[in-house]
């Protein structure tokens, strides 16, 4: 029995994203298709905007957690 339709199952296209904020460099993780306006938790930057389907981050986006 071969293991070939593990293959067939699709990988998502979302994932989260450790962002660095360009104001104070706090790191933070945000879901890579946000449905709402984030904003960092220590000086109120807007970190990511919704755009319908990836969204507009503003910070470095330092790494892809899977």
């Amino acid at each position: 029995m071969s293991a070939d339709w593990v293959d067939l199952i699709p990988k998502p296209k979302s994932c989260f994203l450790r962002v660095r904020c360009p104001d104070c460099d706090n790191e933070q993780l945000v879901f890579s298709h946000p449905t709402n306006k984030v904003k960092c938790n220590i000086c109120g930057t807007n970190l990511a905007t919704p755009t319908g389907g990836k969204g507009e981050f503003k910070g470095e986006i330092t790494a892809e957690l899977e």
